[in-house]
């Protein structure tokens, strides 16, 4: 992993009206740009992930993997909003010298585009031969896509939507109740509310599973009265959240996730998703709650030049981060549709 930081010392006007004084983004580089500059996998991130895809996409991206940084020059950078080496609530205000904690700005997903945006033209990339993501890393995906036409190729947007529906967005306000209820939370202070947090991810891992998902892996012996695997398993991801991330960043970002709607102040849905150039693909999970199929299918019919496939998976909505030979044969079957097979893999110079 090649984890490098990306910073803009201009203030960042904000969808909301507001700005940041500057930010950072953190990022990862795989691979080396070739001398066509065409060789370029640029990878959005989902809610709580990183910037560094062979950890959290390992089956996906990675030496001898379907992305392979032997071949392609794969970016992907870590959410304005997020701690993972991005500028985010714990970040100290440069206007004030303390961090921002409370006083961070509410973002909208097209603030993070508009960050990628910046960090890309720092790089001087002209081209993004495939632009990738899941969740909340497809809604960047396919809000870039609208922003910029003609730089994306290939757009690949899986288990998102155009628009945040109310079922997700109440998801997510739930999550946010669960936070308000631990009384630190309304602290100024790295740990606040990680009780709070810790109840929210278990809330939110509800939606990123399903019935069946609990059916098959949590199943207990019949003679058990308490301490079901169940109630193991959802304190064991609520812990493991806390462990690794804040608070503050998870209320933001999920505010962010609420935030997407293509259509906002474009004349709707319909005419946001026709200015997509690149040739798409989007991909349902079968059982997914969160982001049902006909979310993707809305997609696949409003933007031109698109293929629609289902990845079926038990895992509901976090299949799109385990089923991923199923995605490296939609992905190879689409760009041998797209006759761009030979040219993916002799991008190498």
């Amino acid at each position: 992993m090649n984890l490098q930081f990306f910073k803009y010392n201009k203030p960042f006007q904000l969808e909301s009206g507001k700005s940041l004084p500057e930010f950072q983004l953190g990022y990862t580089t795989l691979g080396k740009l070739n001398a066509a500059k065409n060789n370029v996998i640029w990878i959005t991130h989902a809610f709580t992930a990183n910037s560094n895809p062979e950890e959290w996409w390992n089956g996906l991206v990675g030496k001898g993997k379907f992305y392979n940084p032997e071949t392609h020059f794969i970016i992907c950078a870590n959410v304005l909003g997020s701690p993972y080496g991005s500028t985010n609530p714990l970040s100290v205000n440069p206007k004030t010298g303390n961090k921002y904690y409370h006083n961070f700005p509410e973002i909208t997903i097209r603030d993070i585009v508009a960050a990628l945006e910046l960090l890309r033209q720092h790089l001087k990339i002209t081209r993004i031969h495939t632009l990738l993501g899941g969740s909340l890393g497809g809604q960047q995906a396919v809000e870039w896509a609208i922003q910029q036409p003609n730089l994306i190729k290939n757009l690949f947007l899986i288990a998102t939507n155009a628009q945040h529906s109310p079922w997700g967005i109440a998801f997510n306000e739930t999550q946010r109740l669960a936070i308000k209820a631990d009384r630190t939370w309304f602290s100024y202070s790295d740990d606040a509310g990680l009780k709070g947090l810790k109840a929210a991810r278990a809330i939110a891992l509800l939606s990123y599973r399903n019935y069946q998902t609990y059916q098959v892996s949590q199943e207990d012996l019949e003679e058990k009265t308490d301490n079901f695997n169940a109630s193991s398993y959802q304190n064991y991801q609520g812990e493991k959240l806390v462990n690794r991330f804040n608070t503050f960043s998870y209320w933001y970002l999920s505010k962010a996730m609420d935030s997407h709607h293509v259509g906002r102040n474009r004349g709707g849905i319909t005419a946001a998703l026709s200015k997509i150039k690149a040739k798409t693909l989007v991909v349902g999970i079968s059982s997914d709650v969160l982001f049902p199929v006909a979310e993707s299918e809305l997609l696949a019919n409003k933007i031109p030049h698109s293929q629609f496939s289902i990845l079926h998976s038990l895992y509901g909505h976090d299949g799109f981060l385990i089923e991923t030979q199923q995605l490296v044969t939609l992905f190879e079957n689409f760009y041998i549709n797209q006759k761009l097979k030979k040219e993916l893999y002799e991008y190498a110079n």
